[in-house]
């Protein structure tokens, strides 16, 4: 049977025991090839059993930068209800934009942290990175709890310390567990040692969360990802963001408001469908001979869906070069690009403290968030992003380089 797959991605301050978590819940859901065993066998010899389990996490991120299979990299595990990608991502400030890039793919988050060191300003960073990228739903792991006697108190503080943080997020659903990730308590099978305790098992909170449904029923909208020649005949290559497509439909080519009709549709499989829906990756011919290319957007003909040239939004600077008002970028969004200029910084955030430092800014700093309104030099289609994520999800780019991401408000 096909198995669903819920991406995740697993994030928290450096030291606060997420690579030994990972390691952990690969290891209790018997997701480990055998010589993985064998390795982490040796080294938990040498070290200890938590370092050795952190070893393989780490040994993956280094397969990962010398561009090992995809397999590997990913880290799946499965559970008797489904099975589970996990994006590991790095703790350390100065690799946020790679957090960044691996949340962007991720349903759900976990984050751990060490309940002897509690909330740090990594975790306040990585809060509202899960919240910028629009995940809404979280564990909590709180780490560690066998060094500090699996005690209720301590759990109880740091708990109510997140509930008064998490108000000022929008994320939905928040579990929060004690576990012990070094002695296996509370991961796979309900803590043994914190009695006092009557939620879930990790295992069991991850099998709580949910996959999100495509946006099926909003208005049609695929990003052109490429336009390839096959037999002489012209086939437009995308992934449907959101809504339907369905052969003899009339469509609009944005930005130019090309009016067209498809002719045909084929999926992966390379048959011809006689529909597609959202989160489908599609090639299409059309009946008229028209010029289509990386970037354009098909939506429908009765689409209320329009370019524009002005936007506002939420970004988090990556930069190490403050971004200063009236600045020239290279916005990104889906497949489009557009030369933007930022016209005011409405409202700084320091993403530590989560405090405002100053309205009506006149540059922003290293992993620093804003309010900012901006202006493309072309017309470019993005929406809200609580309507379509893929079109309300942007970069920043200066010379190729990524200098912020950022959700359309």
């Amino acid at each position: 049977m096909k198995r669903e797959i819920l991406p995740i991605v697993i994030t928290g301050h450096i030291d606060h025991g997420k690579s030994t978590l990972i390691g952990r819940l690969l290891y209790e859901t018997h997701s480990l090839p055998k010589e993985k065993l064998q390795e982490i066998g040796i080294i938990s010899k040498q070290l200890g059993e938590d370092a050795g389990f952190a070893f393989f996490s780490d040994q993956l991120k280094e397969e990962r930068d010398r561009m090992m299979t995809i397999d590997t990299t990913q880290m799946f595990f499965n559970t008797r209800k489904r099975s589970y990608c996990i994006i590991d991502t790095p703790g350390h400030p100065e690799f946020l934009r790679n957090m960044i890039t691996g949340t962007s793919y991720a349903e759900a988050a976990v984050l751990v942290v060490d309940v002897n060191e509690g909330i740090m300003d990594e975790t306040r960073r990585h809060l509202y990175v899960i919240q910028l990228l629009g995940i809404k739903q979280m564990i909590v792991a709180l780490n560690k709890m066998d060094l500090v006697g699996y005690g209720q108190e301590t759990f109880n503080r740091l708990k109510e310390e997140f509930s008064n943080l998490l108000r000022q997020f929008s994320i939905n659903t928040v579990i929060v567990l004690p576990i012990s990730a070094k002695e296996n308590d509370n991961i796979s099978a309900k803590s043994i040692r914190a009695r006092w305790f009557r939620g879930l098992s990790m295992v069991e909170a991850l099998d709580s969360l949910k996959i999100g449904a495509p946006d099926i029923n909003k208005p049609l909208t695929l990003p052109v990802q490429d336009v390839y020649k096959i037999d002489g005949r012209e086939i437009i290559v995308g992934m449907i963001s959101s809504g339907r497509l369905k052969p003899g439909q009339k469509i609009i080519i944005l930005p130019e408001c090309k009016d067209a009709t498809i002719k045909r549709i084929i999926g992966f499989d390379k048959k011809t469908k006689s529909v597609a829906e959202a989160g489908e990756n599609v090639g299409l011919s059309l009946k008229e001979p028209l010029a289509v290319k990386r970037g354009d957007i098909i939506v429908d003909k009765e689409s209320p869906l329009a370019p524009a040239t002005n936007f506002k939004g939420n970004i988090l600077w990556l930069s190490p070069q403050p971004l200063r008002i009236n600045t020239t970028l290279t916005l990104v969004c889906a497949t489009q690009s557009a030369p933007c200029v930022v016209e005011k910084i409405e409202k700084r955030l320091n993403t530590a403290t989560l405090e405002i430092i100053e309205k009506s800014a006149n540059e922003l700093k290293t992993n620093e968030a804003a309010q900012l309104s901006f202006r493309t030099k072309k017309p470019i289609l993005l929406t809200k992003f609580t309507f379509i994520e893929e079109l309300g999800r942007f970069l920043l780019e200066r010379d190729e380089n990524v200098q912020a991401a950022g959700i359309v408000t």
